[in-house]
């Protein structure tokens, strides 16, 4: 009979999945958990450490964390769509599963479309005033979860009902329709090839359909569903050539080549379609795509091919749990900030402006070692 020493059990808490939830891919959880790093906190530590700073690289980093208004790309506007990028890497691997155990197409349509459901729902609780308890004051509107939820179901049909081949079709398909539908479709105010804020056909179609229940995020969208399902289509079939038989270096070589294809595309598209991430447009699901790619195949590289697994672990504590991640952190940061302030709160006379970068690190830290009680105990939230 095998033993377990104290050495062993360390080691085994400490190993990033093999102990957890052997099978999985290491460099999917440690890119969703970077992602989520900077959702849960990290951008405010780089904002709060660059405020007022004359510094060249501090000015830099503190623009590369806020939105671009309207036209353009910062490092910011990277981050919702490379978390949808990944949930699509994983919809190989989650459906391929109940596909390959034979369940019905019925029974995987409603697993999905309730996952679906129920990223909907969470999303009200944080953008929607669902927890105000009143329905006057419920909306419909754009949200982070609403928008996952939308990619997820639409890439999920899709991969359960085509081809490779036929999965890159209607990626362009989609593309090139939404494009379509901005560019030429006349609304109020609409100039054929000019695009401004609430003068184009997405905006116009949520204003007709939603009114009021859009709340304060106008962003069109309803006409955008084409553009999330291609971005998170494109994950799915970054996440099939993972779960493929290749050897590694053609899996890398493929993710880096797609990688650059999708950036020169969107680049050289953006200058008659722009980069706009407030309409997810067509030039921008291709440049985040593209990005996205590399920085997949850069993970992989290391973490899964290389075996290179310790310095990514505080990526994967979150990664694995990253629906509670955001949940815990956009529900609760104020109760996360006020529990590290017991313990640094008294730094504040010390540290004069540092003070601000100083919590915000704390109470992402706070946030962390909760996912990392989670993960020691083996509770993963799943939808």
């Amino acid at each position: 009979m095998a033993t377990t020493t104290p050495a062993t059990q360390a080691k085994a808490e400490s190993a990033p999945l093999s102990s957890v939830l052997p099978g999985r891919l290491v460099s999917l959880d440690a890119l969703r958990g970077f992602d989520m790093l900077w959702i849960m906190g990290a951008d405010r530590v780089i904002r709060s450490a660059t405020q007022g700073s004359a510094n060249p690289v501090a000015k830099f980093l503190h623009e590369q964390f806020a939105h671009v208004p309207w036209e353009g790309f910062h490092f910011y506007d990277f981050i919702f769509p490379l978390f949808l990028f990944m949930i699509g890497a994983a919809v190989p691997f989650a459906l391929g599963k109940r596909v390959a155990r034979g369940d019905s197409k019925a029974s995987i349509y409603r697993h999905v479309f309730t996952r679906g459901a129920i990223m909907i729902f969470f999303g009200m609780m944080i953008n929607g005033n669902l927890l105000t308890y009143d329905p006057a004051r419920f909306q419909l509107t754009y949200s982070v979860l609403q928008v996952l939820a939308i990619g997820y179901m639409g890439a999920s049909l899709v991969y359960l009902n085509a081809r490779v081949r036929t999965q890159l079709g209607l990626v362009a398909s989609f593309l090139a329709l939404y494009w379509a539908l901005e560019t030429f479709v006349p609304v109020p105010s609409h100039v054929v090839g000019v695009y401004q804020p609430h003068t184009n056909f997405g905006d116009w179609l949520n204003d007709q359909i939603l009114g009021s229940l859009q709340g304060p995020w106008r962003f069109g969208w309803i006409a955008n569903t084409l553009t999330f399902v291609s971005t998170c289509t494109i994950g799915a079939l970054a996440g099939q050539l993972l779960k493929s038989k290749k050897p590694h270096a053609t899996k890398i070589r493929w993710m880096v080549l797609a990688g650059a294809g999708c950036v020169i595309a969107g680049w050289l598209w953006s200058f008659q379609f722009p980069i706009i991430k407030n309409r997810w447009t067509s030039t921008y699901a291709l440049w985040c795509a593209g990005w996205s790619f590399l920085l997949l195949a850069l993970f992989y590289w290391i973490v899964d091919v290389k075996g290179y697994r310790k310095w990514a672990f505080p990526f994967v504590v979150i990664g694995m749990n990253s629906i509670a991640a955001y949940m815990a952190w956009n529900l609760g940061n104020a109760g996360f900030r006020r529990f590290a302030e017991i313990f640094v709160g008294g730094l504040r006379i010390h540290t004069g402006g540092w003070y601000e970068t100083i919590i915000a690190a704390a109470s992402m830290l706070v946030c962390w070692l909760f996912l990392y009680w989670l993960y020691r105990h083996k509770i993963f939230l799943r939808v």
